[in-house]
């Protein structure tokens, strides 16, 4: 370890202790210190948002960590990989320091308001789990939690339903709830309109005056407006009308504002012009549905989060990832079903259990007629063995080689992954798959025969 490496190191351990968890692996993971040299310390970051966040937040503790350890004052210069590699000066743009807003608030000091900002406690940046689908908009997330009102406003998230939206807004109104004196509201759109309706309601024991003040007190003495699905105010013209009027001045005030949609800005075209383009004025990040990874780790960390005391082998895990679908909750539904099934049959889970209680569940889609079985069909009448030997234990090389050419020509001319290659040989995991098709590929190179054969088997599927 260089000089370099061995402080960097020292300096993140004392960082990490004053840190959440979440924190530290978003905004201090993958970082590394470059130079240091003439008074500047020089840090490689790993994306651009780094930059500005470390810079704006976390500039002082590390300053001090670094005066702790070199015991000389540092400046601090934070740059991406490729400022590096190519000496190119920064051209991204940076987030100015706001100037304090010195306006007070006409209802922060209205006691008699039962304020409640219905947000779900269970929902965190702990229990997030990340992956390369949703890692952008977790990091702007964060990046909104630890600042707000300061950048990235309004934060406009939007995905397919199920993906985490949800769970990432509650979870920065948590953290900022947990972690300051503001005032945070999570509502619904539809919930907005109702409360708009409400307003324009006579009400003998109330004024329409009291009724509005009401109304304003809710929506704009607040400090972070979290605003889930806001597609369902389309056609609601009145509702729009308002809702404008409330985010502009939540926006003017410095106020942060957080939207879900299930489509982009640009998409939604029954909303206003005008409201459209201000949710543009921030930030806007899409979260993808998970790939096999982020879906293997969101059930693991499920059956720990809940101390399920059934023991869930790999090979079942990997069964329900690579076929439920693409949402988490068909995902953490999955799951759910095949525990429940595993009581009542009073049955340990293995993969045929798995198998037998999600097959009216999950959408398969095999049959005799699947690329996989056609493959499957070709190398076993090649090799004179039967489709059933292809599928078992059995692990003389008369089976196991024809059955490792079989899963390579299966991950060569399907779209399957390695785990679902896996369940059509008789549940073999997916790392055995991996390794099959890694030796018949190098096989190839130094057997012709055996490259031949693959030739004759390839043009036979291709028939």
């Amino acid at each position: 370890m260089n000089d370099n490496s061995k402080i960097w190191s020292n300096i993140l351990s004392k960082i990490k202790l004053e840190l959440a968890s979440f924190s530290y692996e978003t905004w201090f993971n993958d970082t590394e210190l470059y130079e240091l040299k003439n008074g500047v310390a020089k840090i490689i970051v790993p994306y651009a948002m780094h930059k500005d966040h470390l810079k704006n937040n976390y500039y002082d503790l590390i300053k001090s960590k670094f005066i702790e350890e070199v015991g000389d004052n540092v400046e601090l210069e934070f740059l991406i990989e490729e400022e590096i590699e190519h000496n190119i000066e920064d051209d991204l743009l940076k987030i100015q320091d706001g100037e304090a807003n010195n306006n007070i608030n006409i209802y922060d000091n209205d006691s008699s308001f039962n304020f409640e900002s219905h947000l779900n406690k269970n929902y965190t940046f702990d229990n997030f789990v990340v992956g390369n689908s949703n890692k952008f908009a977790q990091m702007s997330a964060l990046a909104v939690a630890e600042n707000p009102g300061a950048i990235y406003n309004p934060l406009f998230i939007y995905g397919n339903s199920g993906l985490g939206k949800t769970h990432l807004m509650h979870a920065i109104g948590n953290y900022i709830e947990n972690n300051s004196r503001k005032k945070v509201l999570y509502i619904t759109s539809e919930t907005f309109c109702n409360d708009f309706i409400d307003m324009t309601k006579k009400d003998n024991n109330k004024s329409d005056f009291d009724n509005i003040a009401y109304f304003k007190k809710k929506y704009r003495g607040i400090d972070v407006l979290i605003v889930d699905d806001i597609q369902f105010l389309a056609k609601r013209t009145e509702s729009q009308k308002e809702f404008f009027h409330t985010f502009q001045n939540l926006y003017e005030d410095e106020k942060q504002i957080i939207i879900s949609s299930d489509r982009s800005p640009n998409d939604l075209k029954l909303l206003e012009d005008r409201l459209r383009t201000r949710f543009g004025w921030g930030l806007s990040v899409n979260i993808y549905p998970p790939d096999f990874e982020l879906k293997l780790e969101i059930l693991k960390r499920k059956i720990k989060g809940e101390y399920i005391k059934k023991d869930v082998p790999n090979n079942v895990l990997e069964y329900v990832a690579s076929n439920a679908g693409t949402d988490i909750r068909s995902l953490e539904g999955s799951l759910t079903r095949l525990l429940a099934y595993s009581t009542m049959m009073g049955r340990d889970i293995d993969l045929n259990l798995a198998i037998e209680a999600l097959k009216d569940y999950l959408n398969l889609g095999y049959s005799d007629d699947t690329d996989v079985s056609k493959i499957q069909k070709i190398v076993a009448d090649y090799f004179k063995i039967s489709i059933d030997d292809l599928k078992s234990k059995k692990r003389n090389s008369s089976i196991a080689f024809p059955r490792q050419i079989a899963m390579y020509l299966c991950r060569k001319h399907t779209d399957e992954s390695f785990p679902k290659i896996g369940i059509e040989f008789g549940g073999k995991d997916h790392s055995t798959v991996m390794h099959s098709c890694e030796k018949i590929e190098q096989e190839m190179k130094k057997n012709k025969t055996l490259a031949d054969e693959i030739d004759k088997l390839e043009k036979e599927i291709h028939n």
